[in-house]
C-alpha cells in the first residue's frame, strides 16, 4: 500500500470516529418532552416558573452515562432549533439544566416569547431522533 492509500485510509477512520462521536444517544421510540406549564398562550409575570415534563426517557445530569437519560435545554424566542450534530449552545437563548433539573424559574422582560424544550444526552448532544417539544408562546406582563 503507498503512502497515500494509507493516508487515505486514515483520514476515512478518523472522519468515521468523528461521526460517531458526535451523533447523539439514540432515543426510543415515543420519548416525548413537554411543558407542565407554563401553557401555549399563557399571560403571566416575571420571574416565570417553567416546569419540564418527560415521558418515555428518564432525567439524569450531564455526564451520565445511562441509556434512555437525558437533561432539558429550554430555548428562549429562538427561530430555529439549533444543530443537531452539535453540543447545545449554551447561551441567553440556549439555557443548560445540566444538573438534571426538572423546573426552574427565569426571568423574563414583557413582552411575547416563545419557549422550547430540547432534551440532551450526557454530553449536550441532542439524541437520535431527537427529543423536542412543540414551540410555545407566552406574553409576560
Amino acid at each position: 500500500m503507498s503512502a497515500k492509500q494509507i493516508s487515505l485510509v486514515i483520514g476515512v477512520a478518523l472522519y468515521a470516529l468523528l461521526a460517531v462521536s458526535w451523533a447523539g444517544m439514540p432515543a426510543p421510540d415515543g420519548a416525548k418532552v413537554y411543558f407542565i406549564s407554563p401553557t401555549d398562550g399563557e399571560t403571566l409575570s416575571s420571574p416565570v416558573t417553567v416546569r419540564f415534563g418527560l415521558s418515555g426517557m428518564g432525567v439524569a445530569p450531564a455526564g451520565t452515562d445511562k441509556e434512555n437519560t437525558g437533561h432539558h435545554h429550554l430555548l428562549i424566542d429562538v427561530d430555529e432549533l439549533p444543530a443537531l450534530d452539535r453540543p447545545v449552545p449554551k447561551d441567553e437563548k440556549h439555557m443548560h439544566f445540566g444538573g438534571g433539573q426538572t423546573e426552574a424559574s427565569i426571568e423574563l422582560t414583557p413582552g411575547k416569547h416563545t419557549l422550547q424544550l430540547l432534551l440532551g444526552d450526557m454530553n449536550h448532544m441532542p439524541h437520535d431522533p431527537a427529543v423536542v417539544s412543540e414551540k410555545i408562546t407566552v406574553e409576560v406582563k
